[in-house]
């Protein structure tokens, strides 16, 4: 290196500017000794128990932030908690309450708020939470209580150990040996160990090289968290940098797939639809700057609707087994992401972020695993998601093109165990997908039925979305446009229909709304041929009859194709009239 090139670079070291550190701990203790008399207040003391309503053995998951506020003492930061009495027999009851529902094999009923029960398992959340608080709490306990700890504990655990990493590849096994892990070191039991460390080595394997783990085709978002969260956890118990790579990739996935308002991106999720939390405060991020700036936006995006952005779980965590350090400069606007398997694609043009995937799958006949129906996304700074919504089952009004029938496929009220597999004589899945990232275009083959969707973000002011139908076909091809609903919205038609978005269902044939819908603040200009449908409600995995709620369905524009008609060109915009 000549000697001006050296004074040159010695003079740029000295203009750049030093990168921030956040020292997060002493911001997330105040915020976890401000939660705890209120997490006191919620404890029945005669019984141990955490909650209202029916009691769930994840009712007890408050033990772990009142261990680590007594556990935890940090220079200049008052906690009036630090080794106190009243907080040590409040995380004592809570294990007792566990222990009093422990079956002989450690293991509880799998029971849920709505009553329902789906079966004995080891609870990962509970378990990796009662071992952490042992963890730190241990040594303060009377000795009959501590025994009465480990005697369960061992129990719980052995149960684990026998059990979870046989297991393929899931969210709950993962997690599981992660507390597993900690238990093992607390007890002396290597087997326990090596099993625990060869699954989650197996999990670091597992990932995908975008950094998301899968349990179909292509990627979970918020599941995904799940490992990332556990991989953070077991990372902090055990400095196994093997991890880190892994994380460092889910990080910047996750930071792709979160819409400017810090909610996640749903297109590409295969297990849940859209959600109005916000997204993105996990541990695994905490160890790369990238991952601290990302979650300090998220954070700041939280700040905006709460008083309290940061809840007493994550400021546990993070202060047990966070690493404090250097943030990673902001995202730049226009930024585009594109997958290192160019199936996934986000883009930010002006006020619109775009979402859309080629992700493809066959459906699955489990109800966790959601049709790949729903192929983009639609977002504006002023009115949040517009279009898409992600993926459901038994819902073809949710997907992108149909062919055929799509009365053929719905769920019957109250039926627990639908067949989820479509009949003959519909198709709204596509068997094969092509992005291209250039022209942000999607084409998709429904079973030789070729169509393509494209997306124009050149316009500030509003965005072009082009559905076109290639291959023609006596069968029905119909485009839908799902629309994300606000409950007591406004919404209106060009043809002068007007109202208030309730229970009350809407069905305007062809014709009936002129040419543009409207509601809560945007507009999208239609065809005379389109229909438009609300609710078009989703299957409920979670409930065991799949009932939905009617805020988690979809208002539908419909764009049948035909002969003469085989392109249809919607235009999204803004419309104060609906606000």
């Amino acid at each position: 290196m000549t000697v001006v090139a050296a004074a040159v670079l010695l003079v740029f070291t000295a203009m750049a500017p030093a990168a921030e550190v956040w020292h997060f701990k002493r911001e997330f203790l105040p915020a976890l000794v401000k939660a705890v008399p209120k997490i006191l207040e919620s404890q029945d003391r005669k019984t141990g128990r955490f909650g209202t309503g029916i009691w769930i053995v994840q009712d007890q998951h408050p033990m772990y932030p009142l261990a680590i506020a007594w556990a935890t003492q940090i220079d200049g930061v008052e906690n009036p908690y630090y080794h106190s009495t009243d907080v040590l027999e409040a995380i004592m009851s809570a294990g007792d309450a566990l222990i009093a529902e422990q079956d002989a094999k450690g293991m509880w009923e799998f029971r849920k708020k709505d009553a329902s029960t789906w079966g004995k398992i080891y609870m990962p959340w509970t378990y990796s939470r009662w071992i952490r608080t042992f963890d730190l709490v241990k040594d303060g306990m009377p000795g009959d209580r501590r025994a009465k700890w480990e005697k369960a504990l061992l129990l719980g655990f052995d149960g684990i150990y026998k059990t979870e990493p046989k297991k393929p590849m899931q969210n709950i096994p993962v997690h599981n040996c992660m507390g597993l892990y900690l238990a093992a070191k607390m007890f002396d039991k290597p087997e326990w160990e090596k099993a625990a460390v060869g699954y989650l080595h197996a999990c670091v394997k597992a990932q995908h090289p975008d950094g998301y783990w899968t349990e179909h085709k292509g990627p979970v978002v918020m599941y995904n968290g799940v490992y990332v969260d556990a991989l953070g956890a077991y990372y902090g118990m055990s400095g196994d940098k093997i991890v880190l790579d892994a994380l460092e990739r889910s990080t910047k996935f996750h930071a792709a797939m979160t819409y400017p308002d810090g909610r996640a991106v749903e297109t590409v999720d295969e297990r849940n639809p859209y959600h109005e939390n916000i997204a993105g405060i996990n541990l695994g991020f905490c160890f790369s700057p990238e991952g601290r700036a990302y979650v300090k936006r998220q954070l700041a995006t939280l700040a905006k609707h709460t008083d309290s952005p940061v809840g007493p779980e994550i400021a546990a965590n993070f202060i047990r087994y966070g690493d404090e350090g250097e943030l990673a400069p902001p995202p730049k606007a226009g930024d585009v992401y594109v997958s290192g398997d160019k199936r996934v694609l986000t883009r930010r043009a002006g006020p619109w972020f775009l979402c859309m995937t080629s992700y493809t799958a066959e459906v699955d006949p489990r109800r966790w695993i959601q049709d790949r129906q729903n192929f983009l996304s639609l977002y504006h700074d002023k009115e949040n998601l517009i279009l898409g919504g992600g993926n459901t089952k038994m819902q073809p009004l949710w997907s992108t093109f149909t062919i055929g029938d799509v009365n053929l496929l719905r769920h019957k009220p109250g039926d627990e165990r639908p067949n989820f597999l479509p009949p003959a004589g519909l198709k709204h899945t596509p068997s094969n997908g092509l992005l291209d990232v250039d022209d942000t275009t999607l084409e998709l083959d429904y079973a030789g039925t070729s169509c393509s969707v494209a997306v124009d973000l050149s316009d500030p002011k509003r965005a072009k979305i082009t559905y076109t139908l290639y291959t023609p076909t006596a069968t029905d091809v119909i485009a839908h446009v799902p629309l994300i609903p606000k409950l007591k919205g406004k919404w209106a038609t060009a043809s002068g229909k007007s109202g208030t978005l309730s229970d009350e269902p809407i069905a305007l044939k062809p014709g009936d709304a002129g040419d543009w819908f409207a509601h809560r603040g945007f507009r999208v200009t239609i065809p005379s041929s389109a229909s438009v449908t609300w609710p078009a409600l989703p299957h409920n995995p979670y409930a065991k009859d799949g009932k939905p709620e009617t805020r988690d369905g979809r208002i539908v524009i419909a764009l049948p194709f035909s002969s003469e008609q085989t392109r249809h060109e919607v235009f999204v915009e803004l419309d104060e009239g609906t606000k």
